[in-house]
């Protein structure tokens, strides 16, 4: 019986490897939509927020079979648990990166995304995202924590993102409305890291019992 169970643990690594890569996907597409343009980027981000709601929906089916078949000691219950809160974030992510793409179609070649460390911000969440999923399937906390630490990172260029658009507005050199929207993508990234931070604070609690304050 415990290696069935284990053999269905694997497979939930897996599954959560898989819709980090879909995350990872998603983030890249709605970046390379916003800095070289092309609806197959557009496409790309879409089709796999798409394919993250089905992974989500196969997870959640997985985690319930674990549940009510294995009867799970207390240290898979937490694993379990967690892999539930992780593919909610993770379903987030792939909803904003979603949002993303809608928002650049009405500012294509109109905001001076060059000007600006938008998409060092964006390198950095997809960073965020990519380490709290290994973190998971590697148990390795101290990988967790960096994502936590990293955080701190992305906040940090936003608010550099932040001052380069409220510079730009100044200047009166591009437009307005574009440099508000350019400013949204950028709010969208941080909560993207925001919820990577979440996924490395369940991988955490699955491993000692004990969530970061």
């Amino acid at each position: 019986m415990r290696n069935k169970f284990d053999e269905q643990l694997a497979h939930l690594n897996d599954e959560l490897t898989t819709m980090g890569a879909l995350c990872e996907e998603a983030i890249s597409g709605c970046v390379k939509y916003l800095t070289e343009g092309g609806d197959d980027m557009r496409d790309t981000a879409l089709e796999a927020d798409r394919q993250i709601d089905q992974k989500e929906r196969d997870i959640e089916r997985l985690c319930m079979r674990l549940l009510l078949q294995q009867q799970p000691v207390a240290t898979d219950l937490r694993v379990i648990s967690s892999a539930l809160k992780m593919i909610s974030d993770m379903e987030r992510i792939g909803d904003q990166a979603t949002d993303i793409t809608e928002i650049v179609k009405h500012i294509k070649g109109s905001a001076p995304v060059s000007k600006t460390h938008i998409t060092e911000m964006a390198r950095a969440t997809i960073k965020m995202v990519t380490d709290s999923v290994e973190s998971f399937v590697k148990k390795n906390i101290s990988l967790a924590q960096s994502v936590i630490g990293q955080d701190d990172a992305v906040d940090a260029l936003f608010d550099k993102v932040k001052n380069e658009l409220i510079e730009a507005v100044r200047e009166g050199k591009d437009s307005a409305e574009a440099l508000i929207d350019l400013l949204m993508i950028a709010k969208y990234f941080e909560r993207i890291g925001d919820h990577a931070e979440n996924i490395a604070e369940w991988v955490i609690y699955s491993i000692t019992n004990k969530r970061p304050c």
